[in-house]
């Protein structure tokens, strides 16, 4: 008999065991799967750590690839610890990249002090608003915030295609023949694109450098102050927050806008560091939103372990983008970092419960007594 128990304390060295044994399963699996289509399993992983993280260059790609994971994972963190679910930072970035696209091409002839500040500004307020959305209906309305953050996903994707594709928006292109002919976004000024860190021959992007300052923030904000405490409690029981006076509605919109805020911030960092124009297509097929979801799980909602996940899932991303090819479909690619995050999300839940092997206990059944028959 199987049973699974919930942990009663958590043990300090299943923190460390588990992600590692995590990782060697994953590294086994994989290389099953390498064996069987024919590949060097040992040579395999040794081009995905050289691509993602050791070679020249590597490390920067990295980065490009973990700073909106970096920001919608801190969205899904701020959230979730409320036991508020926020599943739409997907939206949230697309709206942050709408806001700071606008910001950005609005003040292009400013210099790049008054805009780049101006973009992130509307970044945080374009994803919070469009967050706010979902936070209200659930405090007004007691509307699942799941299904509604969800749904403004494709609303928001539908948005920013009818602004590029479908329009003349203030946003798409019409200056010339070609751009009314084949719709594209209007590229930013040099003043608008964000600046980068030089450190030991890495590029660090000012969004990445933002993330960690709000990574900060998010765990000063939960520990130290009096909303966070207020988060707490209502995430813990939303009765006894009520019965404590405690305002639920307000928190929960309060709440929603933060993560929002997050999410639209990385949006707004796609648009100033990389990007510099609205991209409808690039933006939905990157999936940034839902890969923030996955981190702030690996990161089991801590701010500072959501900087390293993002890294590690933006360096196997990178590297996944260097085995693509003749003999090395973007299918199988996709299974080694699938195989990857199902052992870590797998590991987790070794974190909290315990396996617990029982066997049936024989039952033994005393045969009746014979009643004595007469001499």
């Amino acid at each position: 008999m199987i049973r699974i128990e919930r942990r009663l304390t958590d043990a300090g060295w299943l923190l460390v065991a588990v992600p590692v044994g995590s990782l060697v399963g994953a590294v086994i699996l994989s290389s099953v799967i390498l064996l069987a289509t024919g590949h060097d399993p040992l040579g395999t992983w040794q081009r995905l750590l050289d691509r993602g993280f050791l070679s020249e260059g590597a490390m920067s790609a990295t980065l490009v690839q973990a700073t909106p994971l970096l920001l919608t994972g801190l969205a899904a963190t701020a959230a979730f610890r409320m036991q508020t679910w926020n599943i739409g930072a997907e939206g949230q970035l697309y709206l942050g990249a709408v806001g700071a696209s606008g910001v950005g091409i609005a003040l292009g002839s400013q210099p790049a002090i008054v805009v780049i500040p101006a973009m992130v500004l509307a970044g945080l307020l374009f994803g919070a608003a469009w967050a706010a959305i979902p936070g209200a209906l659930r405090a007004v309305f007691r509307t699942n915030e799941i299904i509604t953050s969800l749904m403004l996903n494709y609303v928001a994707g539908l948005l920013i295609t009818y602004l590029i594709f479908d329009s003349h928006s203030y946003w798409r292109e019409l200056s010339t023949f070609t751009s009314r002919v084949f719709p594209q976004g209007k590229y930013l000024s040099p003043a608008a694109a964000w600046p980068s860190l030089q450190i030991a021959g890495i590029a660090i992007p000012f969004g990445f450098l933002l993330g960690m300052v709000a990574a900060a923030s998010l765990w000063l904000l939960y520990r130290s102050t009096r909303f966070g405490f207020e988060a707490r409690v209502i995430g813990d029981s939303r009765a006894a927050a009520h019965y404590a006076g405690i305002r639920t509605r307000r928190m929960i919109v309060a709440v929603m806008a933060l993560s929002g805020a997050f999410a639209g911030l990385g949006g707004a960092a796609e648009i100033g560091d990389f990007r510099h124009v609205l991209d409808p297509r690039g933006l939905q097929q990157a999936s940034f939103g839902y890969g923030g979801i996955v981190v702030a799980a690996l990161a089991r909602l801590n701010p500072f372990a959501v900087i390293l996940v993002a890294l590690l899932l933006g360096g196997l991303s990178n590297g996944g983008f260097s085995l693509q090819g003749a003999d090395f479909p973007a299918g199988l690619v996709g299974t080694l970092q699938g195989l990857i995050l199902f052992c870590a999300l797998a590991g987790e839940l070794l974190v909290r419960y315990r396996i617990r092997v029982q066997r049936p206990r024989s039952s033994s059944v005393r045969p009746p007594e014979v009643a004595a028959r007469p001499a």
